[in-house]
């Protein structure tokens, strides 16, 4: 897949400012959440460094036939609006049971307070809604993609 042609001038930008930046390896472009306001908030945690993670579900995936994001990989993160925000590399990918993602996942993700307790009552109401749009049924051992990733441009977050 290519850089969708609305992305090019902030890729390009990207590319003038990062020598190790590769069209090659672009995956998406997208908002995090379901909605406005949370692709607004999880999107200012990124850009602050409080964000270093994301989960999603396997799942979620496979009904949508598109791969699921690997090592090198890098996304353009945007707005709800689609407004290019940054450009993130991902540097580690683990699919684990819901119930066995640990406490420093949790913690990159840098949402709620950071706990696993929080991260747990955060992602089973949002993975509850995925479910029900993908005609599934949520459980403990549903397969979790654990993304973690870095900010590659700006190259400094705020």
């Amino acid at each position: 897949m290519g850089i969708p042609s609305r992305y090019e001038a902030f890729w390009a930008a990207a590319e003038r400012a990062q020598v190790a930046l590769d069209r090659h390896r672009f995956l998406e472009a997208f908002a995090f959440g379901g909605s406005e306001h949370l692709a607004a908030t999880l999107a200012e945690l990124v850009l602050t460094g409080a964000k270093r993670a994301t989960a999603s579900l396997a799942w979620v995936y496979e009904f949508e036939k598109r791969p699921q994001p690997r090592c090198g990989d890098l996304s353009i993160v945007t707005s709800w609006a689609g407004e290019p925000l940054c450009i993130i590399e991902t540097t580690a990918v683990d699919v684990l049971p819901f119930d066995a993602v640990p406490e420093d996942f949790a913690r990159a993700e840098g949402e709620g307070d950071g706990t696993l307790a929080s991260w747990r009552v955060l992602h089973t109401e949002f993975f509850a809604g995925e479910c029900a749009r993908i005609d599934r049924v949520p459980s403990a051992t549903m397969p979790v993609v654990c993304e973690r990733f870095r900010v590659v441009f700006p190259p400094e977050a705020r």
